[in-house]
Parts: structure tokens; C-alpha cells; sequence
């Protein structure tokens, strides 16, 4: 029939008989009350938001539109349509697909590959195409009676083969609608989605940079006070939905606005405010934001603004234990030497501090000192790991009053550190700016009475008042007696000999130390060892043994463009291994052993732990032998003691 055709009651009644059996039209008539069912759920759990966009058979999204056509259930050219396709343009990246039946009979087939007869199969069917774009969650239901109702809940991840079980974090698959909130935490914190998410997060990181070398002109420093500037002032909601109407100029100033009524009505001392807007205000007047362009008409800074609220917002509000203000800054720093060089920055990536706060053992109760807390990436995972022990809604509040202690010097770099801290509503008022060694900082921070400690500290700095080990003796000093203090440092700190080691173990017991991966801050070629100290307890006192652990192999890989990254989602179980055999103090050959040592000896495993030859394999030998020319034939090997020419 044509769609202009004008159809009488009669003609429509005659056309649905003449193609629809009985029994098939029961079928329709049932599958409608399963979507009544769903759809009525749906505006119980408030799905009748702005931000929510509930769309069934056909969606006006078009590169949905695009997906659909030609993914019919029976095979054919036809438009595929989903009973409903919810999107939120909070979470751009995700779909919510439902497929209905009548008959929990036809709820699943045993091999899915039904999906015009059953729910779960046809819902997979539209998540495998749908999955080239988003990732997608595809919920299948059955049954005509909302006391019998079946549903089975799926997650089929932007670019994977293949779907899983969409679960809790406790492993749980989810088997009942939800509302939209939920399943974007649940599908959020999938493995694979979030290791998606990370690499889409960077890969726009690195196209953020070049826009704003391009357009913005900003400087090095500038271009992270301005993702985390705006990154405040999107956490205001009225910025949010009011910024597209300034003019440039207009903008430039209401930004800064934001940002500054952010701070005041965060729980920042007053005394701390001034120091945190100061860095943002240069940005504020900078001339290249403020101008309307024939490519940006609105502006450069309203262009960025649109970036970041869409690429990097919905990441933040998801990923709480993300440094997300962290990880740009160490983007941008990859296109410049002079911060790593100048300062000895070297950002800890995030398993390492998610690490720290295993070996840490953190409970809600605890406080952490980082003493040179950067973007306060350490902080963050230490809120988190403390959250996950909090039950009550004053242990939540006592974590982000009481629990987190920070120290940074650059006023840029503590901008940025409390930006992160007030984006998770916490944790801002026991950010110190000044240096760790001035005495009215450290006796600041000695208030408050700190168990813990982690630390990153600047490296290779030519000052030997400030060599790393300064940084571990002074943060160990304001620690309680007994409390654990953990620092990442190069492996020279443990190696070489210094006054410093003797002046640690004088006050301080070593309790292990662990060799870390050789490439673990790359590209920044450093090689690192953890140490894990028990404070205010002489060394030759606890006479413990040291247990040294090798740990060389994260599972992590090299990628040109994404840094070293989990692609085989090894880490959760390398990380599990490593914490057990910490906390067991085990003697395993290969991976770990205890030694008596004192400040003369040497701080890591290799200087001990015997050689477990039955792993050397003979391609180990050749791998070695192979690199071992390649050095020598590209002339970078110098000539080993009684090497000569002929050999």
C-alpha cells in the first residue's frame, strides 16, 4: 500500500486477516501487554528525563538510523527495529536495547541464533551491530504477566567480537530492569568497555592538544588548568546548559565566574581559595579564547568547552578512581621535555597507585599523607579503596574530611590537584600548596596524625637535598609510630649507596621492596622499585627480614599511541598474585625472597633470589643473543672487558 493512501477502518481490518493468522495475531495482541510491561517500568525507574531519549521501533539518531538499515531479524534487506532504543546524552557512548516476547518459551534459544523467535537472540542480533558504534547493552524480555516476567541482560562493548553477561561488581548478573543510572555504572565498569573508554579518552587527549597548539596558543602549563578549569565548570549545572549563549568575549569572563563560585562553595579554607583561582585567572584574559573565528564563530574556548563536556565529562562522572586531570597532563607532557626534564615529573600510572593502596591495606579509618601529591592521583585511589569500606553516610564524610592529606609546591600543579578533588565533592581541605620540607607545612601536616603514606617524588634532581630518599626520610618522619609508608623510586635508590639509606633504617624499618616492570613510566625510561617502609621503628629494632619480591611483568604491553596499557586484561590477576604473596611474605623461587640487609647492602631482589633455570627456555637464549647483536651492530654496545675485535 502506498503511504499516501487514505485507509478506512474496513480495508485495515481486512488486510491484518488476510496477512495474519489467529494465532499469530494472539501473539502480537500478547507481545503488546510485554511491552506495556516494560514500558511502564521503564517510567517507574524515571526514564521520563531531558537527558533520556526513549525511542521504539525507529530512532531519529542517525548514525543509529545508519546500523539499522539492512539488520532485519529474518535475514533480509530490511531495517532492523529494536522495541526500544534508549540513549542519554550524558553517556553518548551507550545504548539500551530491548527485545520483547510474549512467551518466557521463547525467551532464549539454546544456540541464539533465532533472533525473529526469540528475545534474547533478537536483542543480541541488533547489539552486534549496534556494537561497531556503541557500547550497548541488550536486555531481552518475555512473558505477558509482570509477576512472571523473564529478562536476561547482556553487554555487548564498542568494537568487541562477542557479548557477555552485563553483572554488578560483585558478579552478579543483572536479571531485572533498572533504572538508566545503573546500568551505565554496571556496563561502565566491564573490563573491556573501560579499557575502550580510556583508549578513545587519550586518543582525544592528543587531539585536544594539537587544537589547542593550533587555535588556543596556550602554553604548555595553560593546557591543563584549562581542562581542569572547565572540567569545574561544568560541574556547574547552569554553565552547563547556558554557556552556548555567551558571545567570546562574554564567555572568557563567565568561566572564570564559574570556576571561582565552584571554589567558594567548595570546603576549602579561605585562605587556600586565592591559591587555587590564581593559575586560572591568566587563562581567563588569554586573547586567542576570547575571538570569534570563521571556523569557530562562538569561539575557540566555546569550541573546547564542547569538546571536554562531550569526550571527557562523561568518563569523570563515572570513573571516580580515574586522575583523569592526571592523565591529560601527562598527554600534554609527552609533546614537550622541558617539565620532565626540569622538575623530574614522572606521573604514576594508575594500576600503580591502585596498588599502593592494596599493599596499604586501606581501611575507612585511615589516613593518607602523599607528600608530593601532583595531580593527586594517589589521593584519588586511596578515596576510593577507603569508600569501598564505608557504610554509613558520616563514614563517607569523615574519608573526604578527614582521610586525605596532600602537600604540593608548583601552584599550578596543586590547582590542578584540587580541581580533581573538588569534582568528587571531597577531600580539597587538606591540600597544603607550599614545600614538603618547610617546617610550618610539615607541622601541618603532622596534625593529622597520618598512618599511611605514598609518595612519587620528583627524580633525578642534581640538588642532593632534594634526592629522592629526602623525600621518603621526611614523609616517613610525619607518619605515627607505626604507620606504612610507600614509595615508588628509581632502582639507584636501592642499589647505590647514600647517607640518606642509613639515616631511613636508623628510624624506620624496611619491610620489602619490589622491582618493578623496566618500562613502567614509559616513554620516560626509568627504572623503578616500590619500597614499604614501617615507620618510627628502627631498622636493627623490628630485626624483621626484608622481603624482596620480582615483580617485572604487569601484562601490560607498549602501544605506539596509548603508552603501555592492560590489553589482555591480565593486571586484575597479576595484581591479586602479587598482593597475596606480599601480604604472606612467601618465599617463591623466581619471584621473591627474605634477606636480612642493613644501609649497606643492596634494596632489591636481584641481588638475591636464585635463578629458577627450569623456566629459560631456549628461545629465552636466542631472544637475548638476538638482542644482544642488534645492540653491538648498531655500535651502541661499548666493548666489554677482554672483548676484542676477532670476537
Amino acid at each position: 500500500m502506498k503511504s499516501n493512501s487514505t485507509i478506512s477502518y474496513d480495508n485495515m481490518i481486512y488486510y491484518i486477516v488476510k496477512h495474519y493468522n489467529r494465532r499469530e495475531l494472539n501473539k502480537l495482541a500478547n507481545e503488546r501487554k510485554t511491552e506495556n510491561i516494560v514500558r511502564d517500568t521503564l517510567n517507574a525507574l524515571g526514564y521520563k528525563q531531558e537527558n533520556i531519549l526513549v525511542e521504539e521501533q525507529i530512532s531519529d539518531i542517525q548514525e543509529v538510523k545508519k546500523l539499522l538499515k539492512g539488520a532485519s531479524k529474518s535475514g533480509g534487506t530490511g531495517r532492523g527495529a529494536p522495541e526500544f532504543i534508549i540513549s542519554s546524552n550524558k553517556a553518548p557512548d551507550f545504548l539500551l536495547v530491548i527485545e520483547c516476547k510474549a512467551d518466557i518459551k521463547n525467551h532464549m534459544s539454546p544456540k541464539l541464533n533465532k533472533p525473529k523467535d526469540f528475545a534474547v537472540d533478537g536483542v543480541l542480533h541488533y547489539a552486534k551491530v549496534l556494537s561497531k558504534s556503541y557500547n550497548v547493552i541488550a536486555v531481552g524480555v518475555s512473558g505477558d504477566n509482570s509477576t512472571q516476567v523473564k529478562i536476561d541482560t547482556y553487554i555487548w562493548p564498542k568494537g568487541s567480537k562477542t557479548f557477555k553477561p552485563l553483572t554488578n561488581r560483585e558478579g552478579t548478573q543483572i536479571k531485572s530492569l533498572l533504572p538508566w543510572e545503573d546500568y551505565i555504572q554496571h556496563g561502565s565498569y566491564d573490563p573491556e568497555v573501560e579499557q575502550k573508554r580510556r583508549e578513545d579518552l587519550m586518543a582525544f587527549s592528543r587531539e585536544l592538544h594539537n587544537f589547542m597548539r593550533d587555535h588556543a596558543k596556550l602554553t604548555e602549563s595553560e593546557k591543563p588548568l584549562l581542562v581542569s578549569g572547565t572540567l569545574i565548570a561544568l560541574n556547574n549545572r547552569a554553565f552547563t546548559t547556558s554557556f552556548s549563549e555567551y558571545t567570546p568575549q562574554k564567555l572568557q569572563k563567565k568561566w572564570l565566574e564559574v570556576i571561582k563560585e565552584e571554589i567558594e562553595e567548595a570546603d576549602i579554607p579561605n585562605s587556600k581559595k586565592k591559591d587555587m583561582t590564581q593559575p586560572y585567572s591568566t587563562i581567563a584574559v588569554h586573547p586567542e579564547l576570547g575571538k570569534s573565528t570563521v571556523a569557530f564563530p562562538r569561539g575557540v574556548l566555546h569550541e573546547l568547552i564542547t569538546r571536554i563536556n562531550d569526550q571527557v565529562w562523561p568518563f569523570i562522572s563515572i570513573y571516580h578512581d580515574h586522575d583523569v586531570v592526571g592523565q591529560f597532563y601527562g598527554e600534554f607532557l609527552k609533546y614537550t621535555g622541558g617539565d620532565k626534564k626540569a622538575l623530574g615529573i614522572v606521573l604514576t600510572p594508575r594500576h600503580v597507585a591502585e596498588l599502593f593502596t592494596l599493599l596499604a591495606n586501606l581501611k575507612k579509618d585511615d589516613k593518607v599523607l602523599d607528600f608530593c601529591c601532583g595531580t593527586g592521583g594517589f589521593l584519588i585511589s586511596s578515596m576510593h579503596a577507603m569508600m569501598r569500606h564505608a557504610v554509613t553516610q558520616d563514614e563517607r564524610d569523615s574519608i573526604k574530611e578527614n582521610g586525605l592529606v596532600g602537600v604540593e609546591q608548583q601552584p599550578n600543579m596543586y590547582a590542578l590537584a584540587a580541581s580533581n578533588m573538588i569534582l568528587r565533592g571531597d577531600g580539597k581541605a587538606n591540600l597544603y600548596q607550599g614545600s614538603c620540607f618547610d617546617p610550618s607545612v610539615v607541622k601541618k601536616v603532622k596534625a593529622h596524625k597520618c598512618n599511611v603514606g605514598m609518595i612519587n617524588p620528583p627524580y633525578s634532581q642534581k640538588d642532593e637535598d632534594l634526592h629522592e630518599l629526602v623525600f621518603v626520610r621526611d614523609m616517613l618522619n610525619c607518619l605515627d609510630k607505626g604507620g606504612v609508608g610507600i614509595a615508588i623510586v628509581p632502582m639507584s635508590c636501592g642499589i647505590s649507596p647514600h647517607p640518606v639509606r642509613e639515616q631511613i633504617l636508623e628510624n624506620h624499618t624496611l619491610d620489602a621492596v619490589m622491582s618493578m616492570p623496566d618500562d613502567l613510566f614509559y616513554p620516560v625510561g626509568v627504572v623503578t622499585c616500590i619500597m614499604v617502609f614501617t615507620a618510627h621503628i628502627p631498622h636493627k629494632v623490628s630485626q624483621r627480614k626484608t622481603w624482596f619480591g620480582y615483580w617485572k611483568n604487569d601484562g601490560f604491553i607498549k602501544s605506539k599511541n596509548l603508552g603501555r596499557v592492560d590489553l589482555n586484561n591480565l593486571w586484575p590477576e597479576i595484581r591479586d598474585l602479587w598482593v597475596n604473596a606480599y601480604r604472606n611474605r612467601d618465599d617463591v623461587p623466581g619471584m621473591s625472597i627474605k634477606r636480612h640487609v642493613d644501609h649497606n647492602d643492596e634494596w632489591c631482589a636481584e641481588a638475591y633470589m636464585q635463578t629458577d633455570y627450569s623456566k629459560i627456555t631456549l628461545n629465552d637464549f636466542e631472544e637475548t643473543v638476538r638482542n644482544y647483536l642488534t645492540f653491538k651492530l648498531n655500535g651502541n654496545g661499548s666493548r666489554l672487558e677482554g672483548e676484542t675485535d676477532n670476537d
